[in-house]
């Protein structure tokens, strides 16, 4: 497995629009999904990364904790599915349904959407705030599988609480790692 780590796209940076479908629902998913919310995170995931199996549960525990406290979530995955079968959108619907996840876990197949992120690795986060620009980009936490640090979220839940109080996020931040997005043949981006 080897370790990516995230673009850390430029702080302030806008939201970049996406329309995709929910794996469970169905529905078409996009900004507008989300204008009433406080903050908007992004998260860019798959079902078969051991660095996203290492921190499920923490991100199953983030939507608990934060639907009703103004906090859009939404879960992306833009894995090459003919070459890792286990991130097909039926794959990804069996782990939204067994973790519990609130929120929703979207499938991009075209890629294009982790493109206009930057998306790196699974996984990588990307909060917005309510004006909807780049708050904070990087890890969840310092935990990695076999570091024996335990997952907590840290990093990643200091930043919502900011945003939360109306408090600047603290700039110091670590980028997430992990595996590399599994690009479609051809389709590597010009930063993977």
């Amino acid at each position: 497995m080897a370790l990516t780590t995230s673009t850390m796209l430029s702080l302030g940076t806008p939201l970049p629009d996406f329309q995709l479908p929910d794996v469970v629902s169905g529905k078409i998913i996009s900004p507008e999904t989300f204008r009433d919310k406080k903050a908007l995170l992004v998260m860019f995931i798959c079902r078969h990364c051991p660095y996203v199996v290492h921190v499920r549960e923490e991100l199953a525990k983030l939507g608990r904790d934060y639907i009703d406290r103004g906090v859009g979530i939404v879960a992306i995955s833009s894995n090459d599915a003919a070459q890792y079968p286990d991130d097909a959108p039926d794959k990804l619907k069996e782990m939204a349904e067994q973790l519990g996840f609130v929120f929703p876990l979207c499938y991009d197949e075209s890629q294009e959407v982790a493109k206009r992120f930057t998306a790196a690795c699974t996984p990588d986060f990307f909060l917005f705030d309510q004006n909807r620009r780049l708050v904070y980009r990087g890890q969840l936490d310092d935990s990695r599988p076999g570091n024996n640090i335990p997952v907590t979220g840290k990093d990643l839940r200091a930043a919502i609480e900011a945003v939360l109080a109306g408090q600047p996020v603290s700039p110091d931040q670590k980028p997430s790692a992990g595996c590399n997005i599994k690009w479609k043949p051809g389709n590597e981006p010009d930063y993977a």
